[in-house]
């Protein structure tokens, strides 16, 4: 086949999904006072990761593969940080719940995980505004709340990355199908 433009541009449904038409939403089960400005500080995230891993089982000099279990990946989103560090006092109150800076106990009220864990979404907007996809992370918790690079020489405002794991992620909505779907 030679190389057409026209067929690709064709085969591009729409100009392609962008990259910056998204929002993420995180709630924060220890202290939700900031997230309400997470989808206005969250400056950069992925759509998540999943491995399906496989097994494999010898028979007779041959190996041969099967589906094994899924695994996800960590999420880390890039937040923005703001002079009153709301979102960063949120997660760090998050993480010191779950084990404390200075006991390394539970402050949440208990171990059990139902107390610490919580949910997030990442939602993809086409060029229109319609959402496309929501990606829903069930049983969400931070494990790293990043440093904060300081410089004399440096401009601009701060970032940091919030590092989350997550039992699974499914699909709940958009108008692209349910692939991740139970």
């Amino acid at each position: 086949m030679a190389f057409n433009v026209n067929e690709f541009a064709g085969a591009l449904k729409d100009g392609g999904a962008r990259s910056a038409l998204f929002q993420v939403q995180i709630t924060n089960p220890i202290n939700g006072v900031a997230d309400i400005t997470v989808p206005f500080l969250c400056k950069a995230a992925a759509i998540p990761a999943s491995t399906l891993g496989t097994v494999e089982v010898p028979y007779f000099g041959r190996t041969i593969k099967i589906a094994g279990n899924r695994t996800y990946a960590e999420w880390a989103p890039t937040i923005i940080n703001d002079e009153d560090f709301a979102i960063r006092n949120s997660l760090e109150q998050w993480s010191n719940a779950i084990n404390s800076f200075q006991g390394n106990v539970s402050t949440a009220g208990g171990s059990s995980p139902s107390l610490y864990k919580s949910s997030a979404q990442v939602t993809q907007f086409s060029k229109t505004g319609e959402i496309l996809r929501v990606y829903d992370f069930v049983g969400i918790f931070p494990t790293e709340v990043s440093q904060i690079d300081l410089a004399w020489d440096q401009e601009g405002i701060q970032e940091y990355t919030c590092t989350f794991q997550y039992d699974y992620w499914q699909v709940s909505g958009g108008s692209t199908g349910n692939a991740g779907g139970v």
